[in-house]
């Protein structure tokens, strides 16, 4: 199969992760001490090498994070960058700076999202989330960074988003971000990069494909790896896409020991994708990527499957040599 320009990516979005509610912060405590965020970033940063080194290319860290739990709609933990008027909080981008500025290092590609549906209804209106939007390009315009593209929502067709989010009116943030960011960036496009995605199985809508620079999809609830090469296809078929690249940025299904599964279903398609791991019932500290306290190291049987085949599809060397 042909790899060349596809990102393998991991779903990492805890990253910067804090809990501003004082009754559900002990849920996130350590094996060995209390919930630390700059801890928490600060272990994410040392564990980069050892990702890039297996070939991941890419990951997707999100201002608002994803449910620490995996699953579920009672959120009632506040993990947010952004505060109800739109602003940002300077605790969480000095943590993020920290990672992106390793990222850039080591030569990769984050997905910087900005609204996860477990935290955005936390905005006052509509008016807050254009301006976290703003507020968050000029942030990434002020530091250089031309190896960062931008995922407005992580699943926009989800029904708590402001209207503005969500699909039929995604457009208008994604252009807000493009028109923002133009001449401004030292990259072929001399702009940011931008997208949003949509629930596990779902296909973007045409309005989407036609203003987003890269097509997002997520395989959650796909169990058939021809279902994923099938998405692809779709995409490219819709007749507003006009040859962007398209990647999976979250998906929960693994099988890598299986010579089909959904991650080599979308390399066969020439799409990038992307590993969302989070802590299964009765699971210990080592397994999951979302799930707080986080053990980014590469340790459970998961990550060393998923790594492994990444080492062999990239072409880098194993662990140990």
């Amino acid at each position: 199969m042909r790899v060349e320009g596809l990102l393998l990516n991991a779903r990492l979005v805890q990253g910067i992760f804090d809990d501003l509610n004082p009754l559900t912060r002990p849920r996130w405590n350590y094996p060995d001490g209390p919930w630390d965020p700059r801890r928490n970033t600060r272990e994410f940063v040392a564990a980069m090498p050892a990702w890039r080194a297996a070939g991941l290319l890419s990951f997707t860290i999100n201002l608002q994070g994803g449910n620490p739990e995996g699953y579920g709609n009672l959120q009632p933990w506040i993990n947010s960058a952004i505060n109800s008027d739109g602003s940002l909080r300077a605790d969480y981008l000095d943590r993020l700076e920290q990672i992106l500025d390793r990222a850039d290092s080591l030569g990769m590609a984050p997905i910087l999202g900005i609204f996860y549906f477990g935290q955005e209804p936390r905005l006052r209106d509509e008016r807050a989330a254009v301006h976290a939007v703003e507020q968050i390009t000029d942030w990434v315009l002020a530091r250089g960074y031309a190896n960062v593209m931008i995922e407005i929502a992580n699943e926009c067709d989800n029904s708590r988003y402001h209207s503005i989010i969500r699909p039929m009116r995604a457009g208008e943030l994604i252009r807000l971000v493009q028109q923002r960011s133009a001449g401004r960036v030292r990259s072929a496009a001399g702009r940011l990069l931008v997208s949003t995605s949509f629930s596990g199985g779902r296909l973007p809508t045409d309005n989407v494909i036609a203003a987003a620079d890269f097509i997002l999809l997520h395989g959650n609830g796909v169990n058939d790896p021809a279902r994923i090469r099938q998405m692809i296809e779709s995409v490219r078929h819709s007749p507003q896409y006009h040859g962007q690249p398209i990647l999976f940025n979250e998906d929960d299904h693994y099988a890598f020991e299986q010579p089909d599964n959904n991650l080599t279903a979308a390399l066969s398609r020439h799409a990038g994708w992307g590993y969302f791991d989070y802590r299964m019932k009765g699971e210990g500290f080592a397994d999951g990527f979302q799930s707080v306290p986080v053990d980014w190291s590469i340790h459970s049987l998961r990550k060393t499957g998923f790594f492994s085949l990444v080492r062999q599809i990239s072409g880098t060397q194993p662990m140990g040599r």
